[in-house]
């Protein structure tokens, strides 16, 4: 996978040379380009914004800079081959960043990010590259950042533990909270290690069975009283006919029941308490 970086901060980037963004890219999993957006500009101040049309606080990110930028990593990406680019802005405006779309994210051989500052760019670059390349705009939560670079870390980080070779077990991203099957709308339970006793706290005692089938049965159980303390809306969300009766069971010791249009909801009374 080719990943191409436009922003004006480029030494925020640097966490992608190490942990496992930086081992994939030491084996030739990831080829990362970092580009200076600045490196586009032609005044003396390197000026990459202009107040906004109609008035308004905050700055908006100029057309031309972004243009050039994007169309010289363009250029770049194709003369080594690169193919199928997709455009990635991180903006709170967006659509929800989820594991699904990682997913979806991780299959594009080829990942272009536009990490903003100050109120964005300039709509007219996204509706310029839409008609060049699909465009991601997405959003890591209901909040916002002084840019657009943390989002691109997370994003990046959640891609590349994807791709092949990555994780140093392949099988380690299956049963991660919101992971495709079981785990779908599923927070992940607690985990445990060595030693068993520690400050007096052991470890249950079915981890320690070795039956297989009730440690799945624990850890799916757990995963169940997570989501329910921690994303109860998860929950809420799914069709009733995704449990087997195992789940409905924990679901109605926590408080759960289904509702007549095939979903759960959760008990009055256990809401008041």
């Amino acid at each position: 996978m080719r990943l191409d970086v436009v922003t004006i901060f480029p030494e925020y980037l640097e966490p992608l040379n190490v942990s496992l963004v930086g081992k994939a890219r030491a084996r030739g999993r990831l080829d990362v380009h970092v580009h200076d957006l600045r490196d586009w500009t032609y005044d003396r101040h390197n000026t990459v914004d202009d107040t906004p049309y109609g008035g308004g606080p905050g700055m908006v990110m100029k057309t031309e800079p972004w243009g050039e930028a994007l169309d010289a990593a363009l250029a770049d990406g194709y003369e080594k081959g690169a193919r199928g680019p997709v455009m990635v802005v991180p903006t709170p405006s967006g659509r929800p960043f989820t594991q699904e779309l990682a997913a979806e994210l991780s299959e594009r051989p080829w990942l272009i990010f536009a990490p903003a500052r100050y109120e964005g760019i300039d709509r007219r670059v996204m509706d310029e590259y839409a008609t060049r390349m699909p465009v991601y705009e997405v959003s890591i939560g209901d909040y916002v950042l002084a840019g657009g670079e943390a989002a691109v870390l997370v994003v990046t980080e959640a891609v590349a533990r994807l791709l092949p070779g990555v994780l140093g077990n392949a099988e380690s991203h299956r049963d991660d909270s919101f992971a495709p099957g079981g785990m779908a709308d599923l927070l992940e339970g607690p985990v445990y290690t060595k030693p068993p006793l520690w400050r007096g706290r052991d470890i249950p005692e079915v981890l320690l069975s070795g039956h297989h089938g009730k440690i799945a049965r624990w850890r799916r159980d757990e995963a169940f009283r997570r989501t329910a303390q921690n994303r109860p809306d998860l929950i809420e969300r799914c069709e009733a006919s995704a449990f087997d009766k195992k789940d409905r069971e924990i679901l109605s010791v926590l408080g759960w029941k289904p509702s007549p249009d095939g979903r759960f909801w959760r008990r009055p009374e256990v809401v008041e308490e």
